[in-house]
């Protein structure tokens, strides 16, 4: 057998064979897969909703940034680009006063990637902006399987995630001792585990993941008062009864939960608060010795893989 025989070919597909039409098969597809391009952004990323309404038009997908808050807004294309899409991006954007702004599209034109770099430029970090070429690629008769490239993204992206694990100026030492303790947690769920997108930690004492939901629900971990820390499911959306009703429906099946956990676990209402959560608890403390925080660490990554088996079945069957 030669060389040639041994390897594949790969082909390109054309975005029309597999999504006809971008709002009825391209859209719903993407917000089903957020996770394919949140690897690409680099971000954590929740649906909030699709065809969101600004104005007299209809944003593509609304979505939040799990790991560092506020909206992210999708315009979407199956074409080149035009002037027509990059006036809706910013519109959307100036909306839903949004944190990111991505476009996606076949292809971009070299005026409008030129665009979005002036838009990084001038806004900062109050709003980035992303543009993303999307292809759909097969080897040998396969299956389509989508490809996403960056061709336009802020400078901060880049030393974001060039330099995840550099220190945070401007932070106090224990601040920083917990960017640097999540770092090597977020980088182990991610790299290890597929657990999330996320790549930069910041300087805090929790920290969220996403679930997977359209609504507000979300594992935690974090570093509590008295020495405790922190794993579990926190549910946050933004109607307080739902998130009641929610939990009450979890907390019906408590006995299998934690039969399936392998452990007793915290049931807290908070009925004088908007969210509830269901969590497991440990001595810990960022201040503790270097061995017993590789030890915390190590835990925390566990439960948090735990907590996904065990809950990710329940919150589709009710949570939808």
């Amino acid at each position: 057998m030669t060389t040639a025989d041994r390897l594949a070919k790969f082909e390109r597909v054309d975005l029309r064979e597999v999504w006809a039409n971008e709002a009825a098969d391209f859209t719903p597809w993407l917000a089903e897969n957020l996770s394919e391009l949140g690897r690409v952004l680099g971000l954590d990323l929740e649906l909030q909703a699709q065809e969101a309404p600004v104005g007299g038009c209809s944003l593509d997908l609304l979505v939040r940034d799990v790991e560092g808050g506020g909206e992210v807004v999708f315009e979407n294309q199956l074409g080149t680009t035009d002037h027509s899409h990059l006036g809706q991006l910013i519109t959307y954007a100036a909306g839903f006063d949004a944190r990111v702004a991505v476009w996606i599209a076949r292809e971009f034109k070299s005026e409008h990637r030129e665009a979005l770099d002036l838009l990084n430029r001038r806004t900062g970090e109050d709003t980035q902006f992303f543009g993303v070429e999307v292809e759909l690629w097969k080897i040998d008769g396969s299956r389509p399987a989508p490809k996403f490239r960056l061709v336009a993204f802020p400078n901060e992206w880049r030393k974001r995630t060039a330099t995840a694990t550099g220190a945070t100026a401007g932070v106090s030492p224990r601040r920083e001792r917990y960017r640097q303790f999540f770092q090597r947690l977020m980088d182990t769920l991610r790299e290890e585990h597929r657990f999330t997108n996320a790549r930069s930690a910041q300087p805090q004492s929790w920290y969220h993941f996403s679930a997977g939901h359209a609504r507000r629900i979300q594992w935690a971990v974090a570093f509590g008062q008295g020495g405790k820390v922190r794993v579990g499911i926190y549910i946050d959306s933004v109607g307080g009864d739902w998130n009641k009703r929610l939990f009450d429906s979890l907390h019906e099946q408590s006995a299998s939960v934690e039969s399936e956990s392998g452990e007793p676990l915290e049931w807290e209402r908070l009925d004088d608060r908007r969210a509830s959560r269901v969590s497991t608890v440990r001595s810990g403390s960022i201040d503790d010795a270097d061995d017993p925080l590789d030890e915390t660490r190590k835990w925390m990554a566990e439960r948090l893989l735990k907590f996904r088996e065990v809950f990710r079945p329940r919150l589709e069957e009710l949570a939808g």
